[in-house]
């Protein structure tokens, strides 16, 4: 099947070389890193230094091992070519089978068991979170934890806190609070569960924050080097258990607005809104809001009425909670479908409102924007031959899976994702950093101003002696 595409279908290898071919002319910047083992999750963490044609950024990694050595929490360094900077001939020269200069590995957490997801906090990214194949939550402080050699029968990195609560394995379901320090989960056990991590402010933390050369924002207590046993970290339990869903819990959302406010959705196919302010009781519980299980979630910061869903039905749909009734009564406001397999990941765009990402088995990262659908003309070039509404832009450049991708909030309109391709690269899979051309997502008046001005540019320096 990888080398033949169905009936009047591209087979992976020839769609990737036709898109490998267009990259000079889809993207102001592309990287492509052949990553030693699989990766199912990647996170933009804090930026480190501002330059003249590059930016530096932390990046935070899984690495799922074989077992001939640990499984790894990876936090690298990367370099993020500003716009308009890289020359199209170097954008378009990558080797897909070989490392990225601009990635560089920068410290090892040896990880207790596989690293299914990580989130980042907010209020202070330099703490993580992170789901493993077990009921707990590991939080991490991936500055002050000491960097380790993933060697076999290697000790496991010691967390700076654990959270309990679950009954049963929480593999996927995470979320971190945009206002507080909360943190929020779900699991097999059918069950949402949060937590705040300044439930275990020590004074040895405050010492922390306030001491020279620390950031002044440190939630926890720093990890000591060589104390490495799990069970001597600390541990706290959650705030609340919220009870609704009927099947493993597959993801989870804080509204951007408040940490009491949350939402879930499962492999029940539900839709759920909860307020820990009224109890643990769901508030609004869509029953059937999509036809197959629901693999993931997201609400709009721009706009808080506004939930992205994604389902093993192969659509995103997008749900407007002023429609939602008590009783489950509503049906989604559009319906997104441009994926021939199941949604893994949705994200809206920190950088424009109505702008979002969805990646899928299907091994394509699209993106879209709400404010394009119903509308009869769409710029020519952005958008494929009966592209559904409101798909504007496709990144093909994965060959399998695409299992994760993080919208960069410092650096706009950049996006990291990963596949699991390792059949296909010869290697761990593929990380991806990349920004489309601004002319596909720009305004076209805006777009035909400069391309006039540019013009004009030309004929003044024709005609100088």
């Amino acid at each position: 099947m990888r080398d033949r595409g169905k009936a009047g279908q591209p087979s992976v290898d020839e769609r990737y070389t036709q898109w490998k071919s267009l990259v000079p002319v889809l993207y102001d910047w592309f990287a492509n890193h052949n990553l030693v083992w699989p990766s199912l999750s990647c996170r933009w963490g804090p930026q480190l230094e501002q330059a003249t044609y590059k930016n530096r950024q932390r990046l935070y990694l899984s690495e799922q091992t074989d077992g001939t050595v640990p499984n790894t929490l990876v936090i690298a360094n990367c370099e993020i070519v500003k716009p308009r900077v890289a020359a199209a001939e170097h954008i378009s020269q990558f080797n897909e089978e070989a490392r990225s200069p601009f990635v560089k590995k920068f410290k090892t957490i040896i990880h207790p068991g596989e690293v299914n997801r990580i989130r980042e906090l907010p209020q202070n990214s330099r703490i993580v979170a992170t789901h493993t194949d077990s009921p707990d939550v590991l939080i991490w402080d991936v500055e002050s934890q000491p960097n380790r050699h993933a060697v076999l029968g290697a000790a496991d990195s010691r967390p700076d806190l654990i959270l309990t609560g679950h009954e049963d394995n929480a593999e996927f379901a995470l979320a971190m609070c945009p206002t507080e320090p909360f943190v929020l989960s779900g699991g097999k056990d059918k069950s949402v569960v949060l937590w705040s991590i300044q439930d275990h402010i020590s004074a040895a933390a405050e010492a922390s924050a306030k001491s020279p050369g620390s950031s002044g924002s440190s939630v926890i207590k720093p990890s000591k080097a060589g104390s490495e046993k799990v069970s001597d970290s600390p541990v706290i339990g959650p705030r609340g258990v919220y009870l609704g869903h009927d099947d493993t819990v597959e993801d989870v959302q804080f509204c951007p607005s408040s940490a009491q406010e949350f939402c879930s959705v499962g492999d029940d196919s539900c839709l759920i809104f909860w307020d820990a302010r009224v109890g643990t009781a769901p508030c609004i519980k869509v029953e059937k809001a999509h036809d197959a299980d629901l693999h993931c979630v997201d609400w709009n910061p721009h706009d808080q009425n506004l939930i992205l869903t994604g389902s093993a039905d192969n659509s995103v749909r997008m749900f407007d909670r002023r429609n939602l009734s008590s009783g489950g009564i509503g049906s989604p406001i559009h319906r997104f479908d441009g994926h021939k397999a199941s949604v893994l990941c949705v994200q809206w765009s920190p950088d424009k409102a109505s702008v979002f990402g969805s990646a899928a088995e299907d091994g394509f990262l699209n993106i879209w924007d709400l404010d394009k659908v119903g509308k009869k003309q769409e710029r020519s070039g952005t958008r494929t031959q009966n592209a559904p509404p409101g798909l504007f832009f496709q990144h093909a450049g994965h060959r399998d899976k695409v299992v994760d991708f993080h919208w960069n909030a410092s650096d706009p309109w950049t996006i990291v994702s990963v596949s699991d391709d390792c059949e296909s690269t010869g290697g761990g899979g593929t990380l991806q950093m990349w920004r489309m051309s601004d002319l596909i997502y720009r305004p076209e008046e805006e777009v035909l101003a400069e391309l006039e001005k540019f013009k004009q540019h030309i004929q003044t320096c024709s005609k100088r002696p």
